[in-house]
């Protein structure tokens, strides 16, 4: 791949002092805010700088500065975390977030509108809670994604004991992080005992964010070939024959810049049980060497991968792999179970699957979820697993306490699992305004609005207990996976979004843009004649997303303009 000069961030990665920089300096500075290159540079660390988008028009008229706030990213592979690590969080969050918390999509949490002055309390107190946010962002590893089921059974130990095992090889070997956020002394140098260069991520770390997700073919919940790479267990019953490596996922785009695209993983090679790290690592080394370090918008591992096509990269594998690998093996067709309500572990205890809003954990009005989960983390023996939809799984309870979970959640507002409807269990949406500064347009604000309005739209059709995929995003870096989904709606403009249609709910396949700059009020109504057709024609039981892409996406915008054109 021809580069132009590298940019600025890589520059501010060289001189970072193994991510240090300045950041234990800025911490002591009475300024709201870091300079440029500690921006950078705290994404490594979990942070993202920031301001309330809500309040700055009006602050700036009356010649005041930006409300300026963080997020914090805490870290959880596989969505896993226990008891009093979760309360330790919700303590926390009560301190110096507002009482609230969201679940991210790729199973972590995160804090909102932290104040420069409580970022150290914060963090260090997720450290004290053995969490981190170490490597929650940043051009690195990040959270490593595996199916949320907590099943108790030979596959799922594995997935779920894979997925820690990467996260903690995988992370940068830097002192800086506990330096800073643990001791909390000003950093002036490297100790002696350090490497000079990180012996994986090199002097300037990867061109861009890297992300790794674990599903098999049985419950992809997780959108596995949306990662940069995809990890895909091949059991006979219960013994793991090897892996399949599937290479170059990633959502993000820019409008109007067609060289950014949303990309599906690649099935690229096949390995044995115990080669997952080496496998890892060399896909890993191949971004590290070959992404785009000119221009942050093409710098994902998909682009690099398209660049040199599928058998030179597997020729770079194989270099930093050691040897020849094995041609992938075909894969099943994808399925996505529903695990919302209860389940049985296989272990003689339940979990309950449990359907948040957008992730958000909160108390409002009389929906009170933060409390919900704080009393059933205290008062009952069991553990949380965040999953990629924004949910939670509450694990480990014992058949006596069933009664009790369902008690709790009741009293405190939150409707038990299996009163809503298809459409709005499945959705997501980012957190958009106004927290986000790529943001262009609402999402989580308007999620009930959106998805009500399609409700209504599919209700009217007699399409209302049809299972179909709904992602909402503010803008087009595709934070809610909008590009896989039976519909993803991105943030055009201020007042409008761009449909996409033509994915399907297993994850397997991208939609396109079929409708371009549609108001809020008007989703539902552009979208309702796509679900009458889909009524009166669809094959048999076929899918939303399938009827879509057999009947034509290009049939579709016509219909879409003749409409218009009746009004």
């Amino acid at each position: 791949m021809v580069q132009g000069k590298p940019s600025k961030v890589e520059a501010f990665k060289t001189s970072s002092m193994r991510l240090r920089g300045t950041i234990a300096a800025g911490l002591q500075s009475p300024a709201p805010t870091f300079d440029a290159a500690d921006h950078q540079l705290l994404k490594f660390h979990g942070i993202y700088q920031g301001y309330d988008r809500d309040s700055a028009t009006a602050l700036k008229q009356r010649g005041l500065d930006k409300q300026h706030e963080f997020m914090v990213r805490v870290k959880a592979p596989g969505g896993m975390m226990n008891a009093a690590q979760y309360l330790a969080v919700d303590e926390l969050a009560r301190r110096y977030g507002g009482g609230r918390l969201r679940i991210t999509t790729r199973q972590g949490l995160q804090f909102h509108a932290i104040a420069k002055d409580n970022l150290w309390k914060t963090i260090h107190g997720v450290n004290q809670a053995l969490l981190t946010t170490f490597a929650a962002c940043g051009d690195v590893v990040r959270n490593v994604t595996a199916s949320a089921a907590p099943i108790e059974d030979a596959r799922h130990r594995r997935i779920r004991a894979d997925a820690a095992m990467l996260s903690a090889a995988l992370a940068p070997q830097t002192r800086a992080y506990h330096e800073i956020w643990l001791g909390g002394d000003e950093v002036t140098a490297a100790p002696a005992s350090e490497p000079e260069i990180d012996p994986l991520y090199g002097p300037t770390y990867l061109p861009r964010k890297f992300k790794i997700g674990i599903a098999t073919p049985d419950d992809n919940d997780i959108d596995v070939l949306t990662n940069d790479l995809a990890i895909i267990p091949c059991f006979v019953g219960d013994r793991l024959e090897g892996y399949t490596l599937a290479i170059g996922g990633g959502l993000g785009m820019t409008h109007n810049k067609p060289h950014t695209y949303p990309r599906l993983a690649t099935p690229i090679a096949f390995i044995g049980p115990g080669e997952l790290l080496a496998g890892a690592e060399a896909v890993i080394k191949l971004h590290r060497d070959h992404g785009d370090r000119s221009d942050r918008r093409h710098a994902r591992l998909k682009y690099a991968v398209d660049a040199m096509g599928l058998p030179a990269a597997k020729a770079e594998l194989e270099r930093h792999f050691g040897r020849a690998l094995a041609a992938p093996i075909a894969l099943p067709r994808f399925q996505v179970q529903d695990h919302i309500g209860w389940h049985e572990q296989g272990d003689g205890r339940w979990w309950l699957g449990v359907t948040i809003e957008s992730g958000r954990i909160e108390d409002r009005g009389g929906y009170r979820l933060a409390t919900a989960l704080r009393r059933l983390m205290r008062d009952v023996a069991l553990r949380p697993v965040f999953t990629p939809n924004q949910d939670v799984f509450l694990a480990d309870i014992a058949p006596a306490d069933q009664q009790t979970v369902e008690a709790i959640l009741t009293e405190e507002g939150v409707p038990l699992p299996g009163r809503d409807t298809p459409l709005r269990r499945s959705a997501l949406a980012c957190p958009a305004l106004p927290t986000c500064g790529l943001a262009l347009n609402e999402a989580e604000r308007v999620f009930d609005r959106i998805v009500g309005d399609i409700e209504a739209a599919l209700a009217r059709q007699n399409l209302a207990h049809e299972r179909l995929s709904l992602r909402i995003t503010g803008c087009p870096n595709g934070c809610a996976r909008p590009y896989t989904g039976d519909i993803g709606l991105v943030g055009r403009t201020p007042d409008t979004y761009a449909i996409f249609l033509g994915g399907d709910f297993e994850g397997t396949r991208l939609n396109e843009r079929v409708f371009e700059r549609v108001p809020i009020d008007e989703l539902g109504r552009v979208l309702e004649p796509v679900f009458a057709l889909w009524a009166r024609h669809r094959d048999g039981p076929e899918s939303f997303g399938d009827f879509c892409k057999r009947w034509g996406l290009d049939r579709l915008a016509a219909l879409g303009a003749t409409a218009e054109a009746a009004d």
